[in-house]
């Protein structure tokens, strides 16, 4: 085993874990602000439209035909409105647990390789004599790894799971197909 000096220097592993934070913060932060701006225009819009609609409905006289334009377009519209709304919000959050994902899944690559980097420097410069334990600690650390490894999967299919729960709440949101009209 040959004696090389330990690179204990940690400084480039910290300055990763905090780029990485600084960008999952910059996720959650434009993932807020998109929000807060679908949010702004959903109110300026329903404000809008409301304003429109109760203006129409001080025009009526009769009670009868005020509810049938109330039943057949001022609910619709908002049914279309909520439904645009979701679309929105659920797009911003999908697009932001991607960019989360992506991040995660750099750092955790950037982690291993730097922990088998340190592994390798630390065996290498093990003791004469020490090879069973050396042996029995890689060994271990490789089960280790392969435990790391599935962790990583299952942090992948967790994103990917979100993912499709948001696809699913989008198609359920989603109006099907226009009803037929009744003659």
């Amino acid at each position: 085993m040959s004696k090389k000096p330990l690179d204990m220097n940690a400084m480039p592993g910290q300055q990763r874990a905090i780029d990485a934070t600084k960008a999952a913060g910059r996720v959650a932060i434009e993932s807020a602000q998109a929000i807060a701006q679908i949010n702004q225009q959903a109110t300026q819009e329903l404000a809008t439209m409301i304003q429109k609609r109760v203006s129409e409905l001080m025009k009526t006289q009769d009670p009868r035909s005020a509810f049938e334009y109330v039943h057949a377009e001022v609910l619709q519209d908002a049914a279309k409105e909520i439904s645009q709304y979701h679309n929105q919000l659920l797009q911003v959050l999908k697009s932001g647990n991607q960019e989360l994902a992506d991040i995660a899944e750099t750092m955790i690559q950037e982690s291993k390789a730097d922990l088998i980097h340190f592994v390798n420097d630390a065996t290498d410069n093990a003791p004469l004599g020490s090879e069973a334990y050396v042996s029995v600690f890689k060994t271990s650390f490789n089960n280790a790894l392969q435990n790391f490894e599935l962790i990583r999967a299952a942090m992948a299919d967790s994103f990917t799971n979100f993912e499709k729960s948001v696809e699913n709440v989008s198609n359920l949101a989603s109006p099907k197909s226009t009803s037929k009209k009744k003659s």
